[in-house]
Protein backbone atom coordinates (compact mmCIF):
# COMPACT_ATOMS: atom_id res chain seq x y z
CA UNK A 1 0.00 0.00 0.00
CA UNK A 2 1.39 3.50 -0.70
CA UNK A 3 -0.30 6.17 1.48
CA UNK A 4 -1.08 9.27 -0.81
CA UNK A 5 -2.89 11.60 2.00
CA UNK A 6 -4.03 11.19 5.93
CA UNK A 7 -5.74 13.65 8.32
CA UNK A 8 -6.49 12.57 11.27
CA UNK A 9 -8.31 14.36 13.98
CA UNK A 10 -11.09 13.98 16.76
CA UNK A 11 -14.01 11.80 14.30
CA UNK A 12 -12.43 12.69 11.74
CA UNK A 13 -10.32 10.11 9.34
CA UNK A 14 -9.38 10.69 5.68
CA UNK A 15 -6.77 8.28 3.81
CA UNK A 16 -5.92 8.07 0.58
CA UNK A 17 -3.80 5.26 -0.80
CA UNK A 18 -2.71 3.10 -3.70
CA UNK A 19 -2.86 -0.78 -3.63
CA UNK A 20 -1.96 -3.71 -5.78
CA UNK A 21 -5.59 -5.67 -4.03
CA UNK A 22 -9.03 -4.53 -3.25
CA UNK A 23 -11.43 -6.89 -2.07
CA UNK A 24 -9.11 -10.11 -3.33
CA UNK A 25 -9.18 -8.59 -7.28
CA UNK A 26 -5.61 -7.86 -8.18
CA UNK A 27 -5.17 -4.55 -10.28
CA UNK A 28 -3.84 -1.17 -9.28
CA UNK A 29 -7.33 0.93 -6.94
CA UNK A 30 -6.65 4.00 -5.48
CA UNK A 31 -8.88 3.96 -2.43
CA UNK A 32 -10.78 6.82 -0.48
CA UNK A 33 -11.10 5.20 3.63
CA UNK A 34 -12.60 7.06 5.99
CA UNK A 35 -12.77 6.02 9.78
CA UNK A 36 -13.03 2.40 10.85
CA UNK A 37 -11.71 1.48 7.61
CA UNK A 38 -14.93 2.44 6.06
CA UNK A 39 -13.91 3.01 1.93
CA UNK A 40 -15.84 5.66 0.46
CA UNK A 41 -14.83 5.14 -2.70
CA UNK A 42 -12.49 3.50 -4.92
CA UNK A 43 -11.07 3.73 -8.59
CA UNK A 44 -9.28 1.09 -11.05
CA UNK A 45 -6.14 3.31 -12.06
CA UNK A 46 -6.19 0.71 -15.22
CA UNK A 47 -9.83 1.50 -16.04
CA UNK A 48 -10.83 4.61 -14.17
CA UNK A 49 -14.49 4.28 -16.05
CA UNK A 50 -15.04 1.11 -14.83
CA UNK A 51 -17.56 1.03 -11.50
CA UNK A 52 -15.94 -1.07 -8.63
CA UNK A 53 -18.33 -1.31 -6.65
CA UNK A 54 -21.94 -3.09 -6.71
CA UNK A 55 -24.59 -0.65 -5.49
CA UNK A 56 -23.86 2.19 -8.00
CA UNK A 57 -23.68 -0.07 -10.94
CA UNK A 58 -27.66 -1.14 -9.39
CA UNK A 59 -28.04 2.50 -8.59
CA UNK A 60 -27.46 3.47 -12.79
CA UNK A 61 -29.93 0.72 -13.81
CA UNK A 62 -32.69 1.53 -11.71
CA UNK A 63 -32.17 4.92 -12.42
CA UNK A 64 -32.17 4.88 -16.46
CA UNK A 65 -34.88 2.09 -15.85
CA UNK A 66 -37.18 4.34 -14.33
CA UNK A 67 -36.39 7.86 -15.88
CA UNK A 68 -33.99 6.57 -18.95
CA UNK A 69 -34.39 10.46 -20.28
CA UNK A 70 -33.32 11.89 -16.71
CA UNK A 71 -31.78 15.33 -16.88
CA UNK A 72 -31.34 16.79 -12.86
CA UNK A 73 -30.05 14.95 -9.93
CA UNK A 74 -29.62 16.18 -6.36
CA UNK A 75 -26.98 14.00 -4.39
CA UNK A 76 -26.32 13.86 -1.21
CA UNK A 77 -22.84 12.40 -0.19
CA UNK A 78 -20.05 12.99 -2.89
CA UNK A 79 -17.03 10.30 -2.29
CA UNK A 80 -15.18 10.16 -5.22
CA UNK A 81 -17.89 11.44 -7.58
CA UNK A 82 -18.44 8.14 -9.10
CA UNK A 83 -22.33 8.16 -10.30
CA UNK A 84 -21.97 11.75 -11.41
CA UNK A 85 -18.47 10.96 -13.50
CA UNK A 86 -20.93 8.54 -15.20
CA UNK A 87 -22.88 11.49 -16.57
CA UNK A 88 -21.18 14.36 -17.63
CA UNK A 89 -24.23 15.41 -20.26
CA UNK A 90 -26.72 15.55 -17.13
CA UNK A 91 -27.12 18.08 -14.22
CA UNK A 92 -25.92 16.81 -11.15
CA UNK A 93 -26.04 18.87 -8.12
CA UNK A 94 -24.10 17.14 -5.19
CA UNK A 95 -24.28 18.53 -1.77
CA UNK A 96 -20.99 17.35 0.23
CA UNK A 97 -20.81 18.22 4.16
CA UNK A 98 -17.05 18.15 4.13
CA UNK A 99 -14.91 20.53 2.12
CA UNK A 100 -11.92 18.34 2.21
CA UNK A 101 -13.73 15.22 0.24
CA UNK A 102 -14.60 17.29 -2.49
CA UNK A 103 -11.05 18.44 -2.27
CA UNK A 104 -9.47 14.86 -2.07
CA UNK A 105 -11.71 13.70 -5.21
CA UNK A 106 -10.43 16.44 -7.19
CA UNK A 107 -7.01 15.90 -6.38
CA UNK A 108 -6.59 12.24 -6.45
CA UNK A 109 -9.91 10.85 -8.08
CA UNK A 110 -9.88 13.31 -11.57
CA UNK A 111 -13.53 14.40 -10.67
CA UNK A 112 -13.97 17.76 -12.69
CA UNK A 113 -17.49 17.87 -11.68
CA UNK A 114 -18.21 21.78 -11.07
CA UNK A 115 -21.65 22.13 -9.38
CA UNK A 116 -20.39 20.59 -5.91
CA UNK A 117 -21.99 22.53 -2.78
CA UNK A 118 -20.32 22.37 0.79
CA UNK A 119 -22.65 22.26 3.44
CA UNK A 120 -25.59 20.22 4.94
CA UNK A 121 -27.65 18.16 2.09
CA UNK A 122 -30.54 18.72 3.77
CA UNK A 123 -30.30 22.33 3.95
CA UNK A 124 -29.18 22.56 0.50
CA UNK A 125 -31.53 20.87 -0.96
CA UNK A 126 -34.53 23.32 0.89
CA UNK A 127 -32.99 25.99 -1.15
CA UNK A 128 -33.64 23.93 -4.36
CA UNK A 129 -37.27 24.60 -6.53
CA UNK A 130 -39.58 22.82 -6.10
CA UNK A 131 -39.99 19.17 -9.14
CA UNK A 132 -36.56 20.45 -9.94
CA UNK A 133 -35.25 17.11 -9.91
CA UNK A 134 -35.69 13.50 -11.43
CA UNK A 135 -33.99 11.54 -9.11
CA UNK A 136 -32.80 12.90 -5.36
CA UNK A 137 -29.32 10.42 -4.20
CA UNK A 138 -28.54 9.76 -0.94
CA UNK A 139 -25.44 8.42 0.07
CA UNK A 140 -23.98 9.96 2.99
CA UNK A 141 -22.57 8.46 6.23
CA UNK A 142 -20.65 9.32 9.65
CA UNK A 143 -19.28 6.53 12.23
CA UNK A 144 -22.72 6.62 13.02
CA UNK A 145 -24.18 5.74 10.36
CA UNK A 146 -26.83 7.70 8.08
CA UNK A 147 -27.40 10.82 10.06
CA UNK A 148 -31.20 10.80 11.76
CA UNK A 149 -32.10 14.20 9.79
CA UNK A 150 -31.97 12.45 6.23
CA UNK A 151 -33.84 9.64 6.99
CA UNK A 152 -37.00 10.81 8.50
CA UNK A 153 -40.42 11.78 7.28
CA UNK A 154 -39.79 15.22 7.08
CA UNK A 155 -36.69 15.06 5.22
CA UNK A 156 -38.55 12.42 2.28
CA UNK A 157 -41.73 14.87 2.89
CA UNK A 158 -38.75 17.33 1.48
CA UNK A 159 -38.01 15.05 -0.69
CA UNK A 160 -40.45 14.40 -2.48
CA UNK A 161 -41.28 18.52 -3.05
CA UNK A 162 -37.99 18.88 -4.99
CA UNK A 163 -39.35 15.94 -7.15
CA UNK A 164 -41.08 15.53 -10.72
CA UNK A 165 -44.13 13.47 -10.11
CA UNK A 166 -42.56 10.77 -11.79
CA UNK A 167 -38.90 11.18 -9.86
CA UNK A 168 -37.89 9.21 -7.08
CA UNK A 169 -35.06 9.67 -3.96
CA UNK A 170 -32.52 6.25 -3.98
CA UNK A 171 -30.88 5.69 -0.85
CA UNK A 172 -27.64 3.74 0.10
CA UNK A 173 -27.53 1.85 3.45
CA UNK A 174 -25.97 -0.53 5.43
CA UNK A 175 -28.21 -2.75 7.92
CA UNK A 176 -26.98 -5.58 10.28
CA UNK A 177 -29.71 -8.31 8.44
CA UNK A 178 -32.49 -8.49 6.51
CA UNK A 179 -34.21 -8.08 9.73
CA UNK A 180 -32.59 -5.07 11.01
CA UNK A 181 -35.00 -3.13 13.37
CA UNK A 182 -33.49 0.32 11.60
CA UNK A 183 -33.49 -0.16 7.86
CA UNK A 184 -37.50 -1.72 8.36
CA UNK A 185 -37.89 1.84 10.20
CA UNK A 186 -36.41 3.80 7.22
CA UNK A 187 -38.82 1.41 4.81
CA UNK A 188 -41.66 2.12 6.95
CA UNK A 189 -41.42 6.24 6.79
CA UNK A 190 -40.79 6.45 3.19
CA UNK A 191 -44.23 4.45 2.89
CA UNK A 192 -45.50 7.33 4.74
CA UNK A 193 -44.36 10.05 2.23
CA UNK A 194 -44.72 7.66 -1.27
CA UNK A 195 -46.80 5.44 -2.58
CA UNK A 196 -44.48 2.74 -3.98
CA UNK A 197 -41.56 1.79 -2.49
CA UNK A 198 -38.91 -1.20 -3.05
CA UNK A 199 -35.86 -3.11 -1.22
CA UNK A 200 -32.60 -4.40 -1.84
CA UNK A 201 -30.18 -6.47 -0.34
CA UNK A 202 -26.33 -7.52 -1.37
CA UNK A 203 -26.20 -10.76 -0.32
CA UNK A 204 -23.37 -11.61 2.07
CA UNK A 205 -20.87 -14.18 2.46
CA UNK A 206 -21.17 -14.21 6.34
CA UNK A 207 -23.99 -13.86 8.33
CA UNK A 208 -23.00 -11.65 10.62
CA UNK A 209 -21.60 -9.32 7.82
CA UNK A 210 -22.83 -5.69 7.55
CA UNK A 211 -24.93 -5.44 4.20
CA UNK A 212 -25.30 -3.36 1.40
CA UNK A 213 -29.03 -2.26 2.00
CA UNK A 214 -30.95 0.15 -1.14
CA UNK A 215 -34.17 2.00 -0.51
CA UNK A 216 -36.18 3.37 -3.58
CA UNK A 217 -39.07 5.24 -3.10
CA UNK A 218 -41.53 7.22 -5.88
CA UNK A 219 -45.19 8.38 -6.51
CA UNK A 220 -45.29 6.33 -9.70
CA UNK A 221 -44.58 2.80 -10.16
CA UNK A 222 -40.92 1.23 -9.93
CA UNK A 223 -39.50 -1.17 -11.97
CA UNK A 224 -36.22 -2.76 -12.72
CA UNK A 225 -34.27 -5.93 -14.09
CA UNK A 226 -32.68 -8.53 -11.50
CA UNK A 227 -30.17 -9.56 -13.65
CA UNK A 228 -28.75 -5.91 -14.09
CA UNK A 229 -29.12 -5.40 -10.09
CA UNK A 230 -25.24 -6.05 -9.65
CA UNK A 231 -25.92 -9.30 -7.18
CA UNK A 232 -28.71 -7.32 -5.30
CA UNK A 233 -31.89 -8.92 -4.30
CA UNK A 234 -35.16 -7.80 -3.60
CA UNK A 235 -36.35 -8.01 -0.12
CA UNK A 236 -39.76 -6.93 1.90
CA UNK A 237 -38.68 -5.10 5.18
CA UNK A 238 -40.55 -5.97 8.27
CA UNK A 239 -42.87 -3.01 9.75
CA UNK A 240 -40.93 -0.57 11.74
CA UNK A 241 -41.23 2.35 13.57
CA UNK A 242 -41.50 6.36 11.94
CA UNK A 243 -38.80 8.10 12.07
CA UNK A 244 -39.22 12.12 12.61
CA UNK A 245 -37.17 15.08 13.26
CA UNK A 246 -38.01 14.75 17.10
CA UNK A 247 -35.90 12.52 18.77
Amino acid sequence: MQLLFEENGPGHVIRVYDTNELYGEKGRFRVLQFANDAIQGALDLNNPGRILFEYPRAIVHLMETNRPDFENVFMIGHGIGTLAGQYPQKRFTIAEYDPKVAELSRTYFGCDHENILLGDGRELLDQEPPEAYDYVILDAFTEKGTPRHLISRQFFELSRSKLNPDGAILMNLFGKSMHDNHISAIHTTLGEVFSYRKAFYLPSEGTRDTLNILLVGSSSPLTYQARHMAGFVEFEPERGYLITDRL
